[in-house]
């Protein structure tokens, strides 16, 4: 009959069985015979404790509105900036890969309206007649829009969803600034349509009987016109 002993599903046998000792519940040690570490731990589920306020009243977010809306990202590309392109006539096709996780934007809420300005990473290939591989650029393609939203006041807060391709267009031969600035050329347009759901909410104070009040009754008072300098999008 085998002399090994278990400790902790490690056979020990002889001598070594002897003085190694069962391990203490939840206690932590190295063992110099046993030559291992044990760690019993009892997990808790964190016990939340009601909030002490000092009032009866709550605040909470009132909706003012939330809408499906499209924004356009566009520009026009000057054929110069593809090395084998010397006609759009040899132009066999465009391909727009728009780098969604990349976008940069900034956005406001003004009165009764909210305001994006934003840049769409993109990478475009055109396959020339001719030509084996097609010319490659990686460029931003800059995106506007401007969303009535009635109601809204410029110290509501804003939530937008990721943005959703929902459309590629391309079209040649529309006439563009050349790289260099120099003259006119041939250009591609290429334009992205996006579209996201916008969400405008405001914070108000509700009390026990259900009845809610402004916390800032003058939001939506302008004394100035609004103007903002976004900053410069990362890698811009």
């Amino acid at each position: 009959m085998s002399s090994k002993k278990y400790y902790k599903s490690v056979a020990m046998s002889g001598n070594q069985a002897k003085k190694c000792k069962p391990y203490p519940k939840r206690k932590c040690f190295k063992d110099d015979c046993c030559k291992r570490e044990t760690c019993e731990c009892n997990f808790k589920k964190p016990q939340f404790k009601p909030a002490k306020l000092t009032s009866d009243c709550v605040v909470v977010h009132s909706l003012v509105g939330s809408k499906s809306v499209q924004k356009v990202a566009e520009t026009t590309l000057p054929i110069t900036l593809f090395p084998n392109l010397l006609d759009t006539a040899d132009l066999v096709s465009v391909n727009v890969v728009p780098n969604l996780d990349e976008i940069t934007q900034n956005a406001r809420i003004i009165k009764d309206k909210v305001v994006n300005i934003g840049l769409v990473p993109a990478t475009i290939s055109v396959t020339i007649a001719g030509v084996a591989l097609p010319d490659i650029i990686t460029t931003t393609i800059p995106f506007q829009a401007h969303t009535d939203f009635f109601g809204a006041c410029p110290q509501d807060m804003l939530q937008e969803t990721p943005l959703e391709v929902e459309g590629i267009f391309t079209q040649p031969g529309v006439e563009v600034v050349d790289a260099l600035g120099t003259g006119l050329v041939e250009g591609i347009l290429v334009k992205i349509v996006l579209r996201t759901q916008i969400t405008v909410t405001r914070q108000v104070i509700k009390d026990q009987q259900g009845n809610v009040c402004e916390i800032n009754p003058n939001r939506c008072e302008i004394t100035d016109t609004p103007s903002f300098t976004f900053p410069t999008p990362n890698g811009g």
